[in-house]
């Protein structure tokens, strides 16, 4: 019985969604809100808000961008509840921790607002009431990721994560480790670039096996770690990855000094949803499910193509 109550319950909130984009006749009456994890020092994010920036210019309509100053799950919930009290025609969030995020979510699909989940929250999306996510499946990611690296000949291997508890991190970690299938450990690290290259450089001089370092963030993550490897003397000889993409370090893997990097478009996942939600709001229209943006592997023949885009905010 419990089951079937909250299939009508679900049912009644996907209908008002329809009902509340049936109401909106222009676009310029289109108002949609984005709260997503990223912090401002966070240079994957700020392609993320070009994307949205670009998605709400091309189709008109209102957008207002908002995260919290840290990763603060607390804070970001409150964002999200106080976006709902705004009522608009849309909501757009990532969903790094769906135990912390969910109530809030779910009480915007309750109140006929219309969800589209990025970037993290691909596995809870569906649960809570979003129409759709757009993202990449992280762990999935993490095992391809992990798989070539095993193919280039990596035995012993760290997982830079700069995150800890984000779910989406924590796949990508847990995905490189089951393909790489050899000796992996995460080492835990902050936002802080001068942080990561000192705790990376600690890892490298404690542990001369290690031949592999996954980083699930370029900027972040990935150029500190090169410069680590720089450091102790073994730029060439550490297979260094990452998930993401910055201008530098893909300069370094056309350089043959980086392995390759994991592109997941996060250019589209700020612009798709913007569009997705506007047609939504005007004509109910909506893609029959999720949208993967990614990943693509950038390697050596691929990433000199990609430098400009990437240093422009858009790959």
């Amino acid at each position: 019985m419990k089951s079937i109550v909250r299939k009508l319950a679900f049912g009644a909130a996907v209908l008002g969604c329809l009902v509340t984009g049936a109401q909106i006749a222009s676009a310029k009456d289109v108002k949609i809100v984005v709260v997503s994890h990223g912090q401002a020092n966070d240079p994957f994010w700020s392609v993320v808000k070009n994307g949205v920036t670009a998605g709400a210019k091309d189709v008109g309509v209102k957008v207002d961008y908002r995260a919290p100053e840290t990763f603060d799950m607390v804070a970001m919930s409150q964002l999200i509840d106080a976006a709902v009290n705004q009522k608009p025609n849309g909501l757009i969030v990532s969903i790094p921790d769906a135990s912390a995020l969910g109530p809030s979510i779910k009480k915007a699909v309750a109140a006929g607002i219309p969800v589209i989940s990025i970037n993290s929250g691909s596995d809870v999306s569906q649960s809570l009431g979003a129409l759709l996510h757009v993202g990449q499946d992280e762990y999935s990611a993490g095992k391809a990721a992990g798989m070539k690296l095993k193919e280039m000949g990596g035995k012993t291997a760290i997982c830079v994560n700069q995150e800890v508890g984000n779910v989406a991190l924590d796949q990508r970690c847990k995905g490189f480790g089951d393909g790489f299938a050899g000796s992996v450990k995460v080492l835990p690290v902050s936002n802080d670039p001068a942080d990561v290259r000192a705790k990376v450089k600690a890892a490298l001089s404690a542990n001369g096996d290690i031949d592999t370092i996954m980083a699930l963030g370029a900027s972040t993550a990935g150029e500190p770690s090169l410069a680590a490897v720089k450091d102790v003397g073994k730029l060439g000889k550490i297979n260094v990855a990452t998930f993401d993409l910055s201008a530098d370090f893909l300069k370094a893997v056309a350089a043959g000094d980086a392995a390759f990097a994991i592109d997941q478009q996060q250019f589209l996942q700020g612009y798709l949803p913007v569009v997705f939600l506007a047609n939504y709001a005007k004509y109910g229209l909506i893609p029959g499910g999720n949208v993967p943006s990614g990943p693509n592997l950038i390697t050596k023949d691929k990433a000199a193509q990609v430098v400009e885009l990437s240093a422009k905010g858009i790959r």
